[in-house]
């Protein structure tokens, strides 16, 4: 009887767990998927860099987007489709400070605890046909100003020294795009294959 009754126990909470998880299930399926930005659309720090394991891994808790400083982390919406409930971050709005304490809190392995400089949520890039100092329309310097990683990550022409240029060690975490004065904000975080200058066909 003993055995029997916790069996039942067993299967009871079983059942109550995959009802709680069914309303989180259900509006993965049912929410159209929105056309993704080819830009300024990022994942916090840590994510899995497959997108379809970090999907799968996120159980949309919202703790990440709780304790974020600068409060940069967004969750998917209406928008999402699979995505729904999953953080991402869009720079033109609020660029990642790099605190780690989304990293910290996540509770599954979507997010992993990362050192700094391994941190790779892409590549900030420059359009320099639209760049104040690039296109000597003034002097600027706020992307390189604000740089959490300093010269590591992004610093200026030799020869001129104003110009920024984007350097390997930059992690994607977006600051520079938020402070960018230009209203066609020519700098952006893309893909890392993608590169730090960007190519306009004639």
């Amino acid at each position: 009887m003993r055995r029997r009754g916790a069996l039942q126990r067993l299967i009871r909470g079983a059942a109550l767990l995959a009802a709680a998880s069914l309303p989180y299930g259900m509006a993965r399926l049912m929410v159209p998927e929105a056309k993704a930005q080819s830009r300024n659309h990022i994942r916090p720090p840590g994510a899995l860099k497959d997108d379809a394991a970090f999907i799968a891994a996120c159980i949309g808790c919202g703790l990440c987007g709780e304790v974020c400083p600068p409060r940069c982390i967004r969750f998917h919406g209406r928008d999402g489709g699979e995505k729904v409930n999953t953080p991402w971050i869009n720079p033109e709005e609020k660029g990642c400070t790099l605190c780690n304490k989304c990293m910290e809190v996540c509770p599954t392995e979507a997010l992993v605890e990362t050192p700094l400089k391994e941190i790779d949520m892409g590549i900030a890039q420059i359009d320099r046909a639209a760049c104040y100092p690039w296109v000597d329309r003034g002097i600027c310097g706020a992307c390189v100003s604000v740089c959490p990683l300093g010269d590591q990550a992004i610093g200026f022409e030799m020869w001129n020294q104003y110009r920024p240029i984007i350097k390997s060690g930059c992690v994607g975490c977006g600051l520079c795009v938020e402070v960018c004065p230009e209203p066609s904000l020519p700098i952006w975080v893309v893909d890392r294959m993608q590169g730090s200058v960007a190519k306009h066909s004639v």
